[in-house]
């Protein structure tokens, strides 16, 4: 069985985010980059996949924490002869990639072990390892293709070549410089060449005293470049302490549930590639939806729809920089093709996110096929401008005027718009079956018209306003005939049928309808009766109708179930409201984490994690409820 998500921890430098388990081992991470090839995968497959565990001999996790307002993890283990505790980090805003690992013991004699597998490329490349002499002490240097890593530190040996690995503390089990070979030449590791060859397996005991402490860290750097200088480890947790407080401390967070909302905004943050600006919707590739089953999808990409929602929550808590870095990602990104805007783009803004299948991995929880790359990238998705366009509007209301670029970029969206008028899409859930008119799609343009027009009224930005408006109150028209179907009293999910979809809960915040509208609320009441579950959680759609183009069926979406939240709070079903935010936040686990689905029969969380989907749906949901009890006088 593989480590249920609820186990892992997210680290972040802005740059990449690896997971770790409760249990010391990072089963997840790509360097350099969050959408970069895996050196460990050990999530999608197994232990010689690749990852480092570190653990103390006998021992037991009893305390598990970020420190506050911060990415380090502390991981506290107890044995029958003393305490350790495990400090976990990425130091952001070095411009370099560093994945630390402190080990200090607290009380009494206490062994610890590291089983670290190298491996790149998805464990596709089995890299070439060697001791060599670093600053004066051996180091290990891991080779394949592009990559290189170095691991210093206590020196780690060849399972099974330099005798037991055991050490004192502070001594490595071999000091002279050598090479250790690769997985294939027969030292150590089994199996050949390619993908499914053994990682090679280095490994280590190393046996600490009260007051003790030793630090490990691996960094990556181009294969071709100069060994990246050792890491002082008490000046790079210092610096990472100090940046995310001085983050943190730029938050405005008015709202019940005010821990959990400043989880969730970090967690945007760290999500956040500090270069570019591009905001993944997860730091993850093909955690299913439904554990053994198909839907399997790479989020590590920069939705344009993820993103704009995100820059929202963010604008409305004073982080109003973040989102400035973000519309300068978007006019690189789309440039001079907003005539063929993508819905998803790279990190950096590449376009081309081929999806490949990963045959040599089994998959988390045997759920194949694991793929990478995501082939919805060149669907058409209707509702997608109009989520950038609301995004942009709020940071010019915010006080961030546009350019001649940014406005210029905003013109060009819109005509894209016009000429992809009567298109159908493939919806905001990336539906792989038929195209169809979908109402939430529709809606959006209706927005992305709708703020084109405020723009110009409202803040003297030129335009063919004239024609804007005229499409707006046209799609406004049709969207109230089309997509609202007297016969079943709701809105329905596509012009074309009468089915109900979680997105309608997003009409009213687009500002077409308002959150009480009689259609709204006949609507809300369809979407209980037929989305939700016997425990109150809402699926997005029907699956058993076909419409979605796959096999099998998928858990409830925490976003969904958010979006309820803010329906209930802003319509004045405050005690509704209340109920299921607290039954969500439940959800949640030990460090504050969120994935994007959750089986409530197993009680497990779902999908790809952490989910920036979710937490923006909880940050949001919090500030409806919030607004909605200082409306009504309550307390919060």
């Amino acid at each position: 069985m593989s480590t249920p998500l609820e186990d892992y921890a997210l680290l972040s430098d802005l740059r990449t985010g690896p997971l770790v388990s409760r249990d010391g081992s990072v089963d997840w991470l790509c360097l350099p980059r969050f959408d970069s090839a895996a050196v460990f995968c050990a999530i999608l497959g197994g232990p010689d996949d690749g990852r480092w565990k570190v653990s103390a001999v006998d021992g037991e996790v009893v305390e598990r924490r970020y420190l506050p307002q911060t990415f380090v993890l502390e991981t506290t283990w107890r044995t029958p002869t003393g305490a350790v505790r495990v400090t976990d980090f990425l130091p952001p805003g070095t411009g370099r990639d560093d994945l630390v690992r402190r080990v200090e013991c607290l009380e009494g004699t206490v062994e610890v072990e590291h089983d670290l597998r190298l491996r790149f490329d998805y464990a596709r490349a089995t890299p070439w390892v060697r001791v060599v002499e670093h600053h004066g002490s051996p180091a290990l240097l891991s080779l394949a293709g592009p990559d290189g890593l170095l691991v210093t530190g206590p020196l780690l040996t060849w399972a099974g070549t330099h005798g037991d690995g055991k050490a004192e503390a502070g001594h490595g089990a071999a000091e002279q410089p050598g090479a250790f070979g690769s997985a294939q030449d027969g030292q150590g590791g089994e199996g050949g060449e390619g993908a499914g060859a053994r990682a090679p397996r280095l490994t280590g005991t190393f046996r600490l005293e009260q007051g003790d402490v030793l630090d490990w860290d691996l960094a990556w750097f181009p294969s071709w470049a100069d060994l990246p200088d050792p890491v002082d480890a008490d000046h790079a947790l210092a610096e990472t302490m100090e940046y995310w407080a001085d983050w943190s401390s730029r938050l405005t967070v008015h709202a019940d549930h005010t821990p959990v909302v400043l989880r969730s905004l970090l967690v945007l943050r760290a999500l956040t590639h500090e270069e570019t600006g591009g905001i993944v919707a997860a730091p993850t590739a093909s955690l299913p939806e439904g554990l053994g089953g198909e839907r399997n999808w790479d989020y590590r990409y920069v939705w344009l729809r993820d993103a704009a929602l995100t820059i929202e929550v963010a604008i409305a808590h004073g982080l109003t920089g973040g989102a400035r870095l973000w519309r300068d990602w978007l006019l690189r990104a789309v440039a001079g093709d907003a005539h063929d805007i993508k819905i998803m783009y790279g990190v950096g803004g590449e376009r081309e996110l081929d999806e490949k299948e990963l045959g040599h991995l089994a998959g988390y929880e045997e759920s194949r096929p694991v793929r990478i790359g995501n082939g919805a990238a060149d669907q058409y998705q209707a509702d997608v401008v109009g989520e950038v366009m609301i995004a942009l509007a709020m940071l010019r209301d915010a006080g961030v005027a546009d350019d001649e670029y940014s406005w210029g970029l905003q013109k060009s969206l819109l005509e894209f718009c016009e000429a992809n008028y009567d298109r159908e899409d493939h919806g905001i859930w990336e539906m792989r079956g038929d195209l169809h008119h979908f109402t939430h799609g529709r809606a959006m343009m209706w927005a992305a018209f709708d703020r084109g027009v405020r723009a110009v009224e409202d803040h003297g930005l030129d335009g063919p306003v004239d024609r804007w408006r005229e499409l707006r109150d046209r799609l406004r028209e049709e969207v109230l005939e089309r997509g609202f179907d007297t016969g079943v009293d709701s809105f329905t999910q596509t012009y074309d049928n009468t089915e109900v979809d979680a997105s309608l809960l997003q009409l009213p915040h687009t500002g077409l309808v308002a959150y009480d509208d009689p259609r709204m609320l006949g609507t809300v009441a369809r979407i209980e009766s037929e989305l939700r579950d016997e425990h109150g959680l809402l699926h997005r759609y029907r699956t058993d109708t076909g419409m979605d183009g796959l096999e099998g069926e998928e858990h409830p979406f925490l976003i969904c179930c958010f979006w309820l939240v803010e329906q209930y709070a802003m319509s004045g079903r405050l005690d509704d409201a209340q109920a299921l935010m607290d039954q969500l936040v439940g959800y949640a686990n030990d460090v504050g984490l969120l994935s994007e689905e959750y089986d409530p029969q197993a009680g497990r969380l779902i999908g790809n994690f952490p989910q920036a989907f979710s937490h923006l749906g909880l940050i949001r949901a919090a500030d409806a409820l919030a607004a909605a009890r200082g409306r009504a006088g309550s307390p919060g």
